[in-house]
């Protein structure tokens, strides 16, 4: 779980030395992608909610006191900080944001964090972690979506993931996505997403038999029965539960040439009448793989995607950064700059324009907020916390439906899994 400890230590040092030295104006932070990984032409939004969360809960509460003040870096800080400061500390600030399910592109703000400085310098690492692993996760799920049109795609990497933590959010935002169900449970109960699972080839190899295996599991499940048939011989398999009177609701091949043996195990159960068992597949899928088996013709009804989702393994990190845009110099905000090789920032208060054309995204123009719209725009920052509270809390099946929408106005071209088209950004700030 997230708390105040949930930072790097140089946010400490630094907003320590903010109460030393009377530092309390107001700034304004950009979280953003610097690029975009070479296997994506766009990002789909993601973690919001949850970055939401932490900013209306941060506390530091008195164990997090005790053990800051064991910490040697900020053992020259005044017991005041201790005792005072931190006790007290709240963010108090405002946040706009481009919505969860959105597409989004290098250099646009997914978040816009205005507070006290110090309130805006702690909360980066988390803000960072809570919405850089959702969108990368989301972004990928969104190309296996893509990918398996109008296929069921079920999400079942938790096992593979960086942790439980992270399989249970990486489920989140796969669902967001566009995914239809999740194996992991506790995703299921947290967020109301739909479960999905079969069975092990343990169920399978700890019976007498493979007949004997699915009697049994279909004796518990009857209609809902799912059968893993490729533990010993698919096709043997298939042949078995046509003949034995079992009508299960579907079948699933995890190894092999899943393509070729659909084909099999289609012609098999039709002439059985078992036309509506589905047959699912899974077993390393990723989007392309997945394109492949639909081009083919291959008569498979739906997708299990478990380590490509969960760890997004062809693009694991993002270049996420939170970077300081304005900051209150004689009770005014004015625009600041970094100006390292390689990572330069567009400075002041931003917004990012969406332009709309013959109900087609045409590009997005980034511009500072006093600037007048482009024609046909939509913005895509909002307003989502003010002084600290959350105005909205959307659900979940809202924020599908928006991505499901907002990514089908991407251009085509874009959109596609293998050389898609980049998307043109226009950036009208000085730099």
């Amino acid at each position: 779980m997230l708390n105040a400890l949930s930072t790097d230590l140089y946010e400490l040092t630094m907003i320590g030395g903010y109460y030393v030295k009377g530092v309390s104006g107001r700034a304004t932070f950009d979280l953003f992608v610097r690029q975009l990984p070479p296997t994506r032409t766009y990002l789909v939004a993601a973690g919001l909610e949850q970055a939401l969360d932490f900013l209306e809960s941060l506390r530091f509460t008195p164990e997090d006191i005790d053990f800051l003040r064991t910490v040697p870096a900020l053992a020259r800080l005044p017991r005041s900080f201790f005792d005072d400061y931190l006790p007290s500390f709240r963010f108090t600030g405002d946040v706009s944001a481009v919505e969860e399910g959105t597409p989004v592109f290098a250099h646009e703000p997914l978040l816009r964090v205005t507070a006290p400085l110090a309130e805006a310098q702690l909360v980066e690492t988390a803000l960072i972690a809570e919405v850089m692993f959702p969108t990368s996760v989301a972004s990928r799920a969104s190309r296996v979506v893509e990918a398996a049109a109008g296929r069921s795609v079920m999400e079942f990497g938790a096992r593979r993931a960086h942790g439980i933590d992270a399989g249970i959010r990486a489920a989140r935002a796969a669902y967001v996505a566009g995914f239809d169900a999740t194996s992991i449970v506790e995703a299921g109960k947290r967020f109301g997403i739909p479960l999905s699972g079969t069975m092990a080839h343990s169920w399978v190899m700890a019976s007498a038999s493979e007949a004997d295996a699915f009697r049994a599991y279909a004796d518990v499940y009857r209609e809902d029965a799912v059968l893993l048939i490729d533990t010993y011989d698919t096709v043997a398999a298939a042949r078995m539960i046509a003949a034995s009177g079992l009508r299960p609701r579907a079948v699933r091949l995890d190894s092999g040439d899943v393509a070729a043996l659909s084909r099999e195990v289609r012609r098999i159960f039709d002439e059985g009448g078992l036309r509506e068992t589905a047959i699912v597949a899974s077993g390393d899928l990723d989007e392309l793989r997945i394109a492949e088996i639909v081009a083919s013709g291959a008569p498979i009804d739906g997708f299990g995607v478990g380590t490509a989702i969960s760890t997004s393994s062809d693009a694991p990190a993002l270049s996420g950064v939170y970077k300081l845009a304005e900051i209150e110099r004689d009770r005014q905000l004015v625009p600041v700059i970094k100006k390292s090789p390689g990572k330069r920032t567009y400075p002041g208060c931003k917004q990012v324009w969406r332009v709309i054309r013959d109900g087609v995204a045409a590009e997005d123009v980034l511009t500072l907020t006093d600037a007048a719209p482009p024609a046909d725009a939509q913005p895509l920052l909002t307003e989502v916390m003010r002084k600290g509270a959350r105005l909205s809390r959307p659900s979940l099946t809202a924020i599908r439906e928006r991505c499901r929408q907002q990514v089908a106005l991407l251009p085509r071209d874009v959109r596609r899994l293998i050389d898609g088209r980049n998307y043109r950004v226009t950036i009208r700030i000085e730099s």
